[in-house]
């Protein structure tokens, strides 16, 4: 099962990814895409790693801000730590918080690399497109719906709007439920798609 839930800034989709990975589980995988650059960061990381040790919830958390592909696959290659014949079916419980922190990181290695901007980028989507596909279990990834605001007034702004576009349409097409969250609230989608 895979699972995409987007939304704007401070909507309430990862305290929203969160609570839905916790009634479908005893445990999960916390994938965890941010790098802290700046005080402020490492202070948002921590407030965050705290929430989830105080949730009473088991998260083990897992930092991949560039390799996440390799890291998916890597845990649904994992035996699952579950009772019941149902429970080793159902595979692995992963979160990735999130898609777009992880396309920034991407897109700032990317043009330390020779191969140009838009051929890593592409390349980066579609092995973590495949790899996500791939995976045995229940895969709940956050983003953001970075492209609803103003257009940025430098190129490296619209560059990365536009690739965040493609990515959460590639992510939403391969997703079995699709949550958009406003306000904290949630509405599933994919469900809802109008079919052409």
């Amino acid at each position: 099962m895979k699972i995409l839930v987007t939304g704007g800034a401070r909507s309430g989709k990862s305290t929203f990814a969160e609570r839905w990975v916790m009634k479908q589980a005893t445990s999960a995988d916390y994938v965890a895409t941010a790098q802290a650059f700046d005080d402020e960061m490492k202070a948002r990381i921590r407030l965050h790693q705290l929430q989830r040790e105080q949730s009473g919830f088991t998260w083990t958390t897992h930092e991949a801000p560039l390799e996440l592909a390799e890291l998916l696959q890597e845990l649904g290659k994992r035996p699952v730590a579950k009772e019941g014949a149902a429970a080793e079916a159902a595979g692995p419980v992963v979160l990735v918080d999130c898609l777009t922190l992880w396309l920034s990181n991407v897109l700032l290695s990317a043009s330390e690399q020779a191969d140009g901007v838009d051929a890593v980028l592409t390349r980066e989507i579609e092995r973590l497109t495949a790899a996500a596909e791939a995976f045995p279990g229940t895969l709940v990834m956050v983003t953001n719906e970075v492209g609803s605001g103003i257009v940025p007034e430098y190129p490296l702004g619209r560059q990365y709007r536009d690739w965040a576009g493609l990515l959460n349409r590639t992510m939403a097409s391969i997703a079995n439920q699709v949550f958009l969250v406003t306000a904290g609230i949630p509405i599933e989608l994919k469900s809802r798609e109008y079919r052409l």
